[in-house]
């Protein structure tokens, strides 16, 4: 079985001549992925195989983090990894706690109704301020926008990929 790998942060581009890298995060662990002594996997398009770095030093700036790799200490390291990815394996994700979920595990979830009619399957899902939202595309090619509030969403059965949801009114 291959390993699977999760996105953490993309390389924006080089950040002054001491190797540093501005990383646009799309990881909800920041903190940990980027603390000190962290390792990550650098993939790159010029790399035949991810290189293992681990983080030296990281700072927010303006909604970008600016990361040191303790591999690298010139720009001149660095500068061929611009467009890259950090990633960590699937033995890396963090536990969450009850009643959050992955993206990823949710994504591609047959969703049934609390009546026992097969709704559709989960194909993305958008974040709202309040709560995130879950696009079910039906049978017939339709979208139904499902918040997911303890209302609406009753039980999630990840290793079944098995979600049963109350339909409330004006959602269909």
């Amino acid at each position: 079985m291959s390993t699977r790998y999760y996105e953490v942060g993309k390389i924006a581009n080089t950040h002054g001549i001491k190797g540093e890298l501005k990383i646009h995060s799309v990881t909800d662990f920041p903190e940990e992925r980027y603390k000190k002594g962290s390792q990550l996997l650098l993939f790159h398009p010029n790399l035949s195989e991810p290189l293992t770095v681990t983080v030296e030093a990281a700072r927010l700036q303006k909604n970008t983090y600016i990361i040191k790799l303790k591999e690298y200490g010139n720009i001149n390291d660095v500068e061929k990894y611009k467009g890259g990815s950090l990633k960590v394996a699937e033995d890396q994700r963090l536990d969450l706690e009850e009643d959050e979920f992955y993206y990823d595990d949710i994504m591609g979830c047959e969703v049934w109704t609390d009546e026992g009619n097969q709704l559709g399957l989960v194909k993305e899902i958008i974040t709202t301020g309040a709560n995130d939202v879950w696009v079910v595309k039906t049978k017939e090619g339709k979208e139904v926008l499902l918040p997911y509030i303890e209302d609406c969403i009753l039980n999630v059965d990840i290793a079944n990929k098995k979600i049963t949801a109350h339909i409330m009114e004006g959602l269909m």
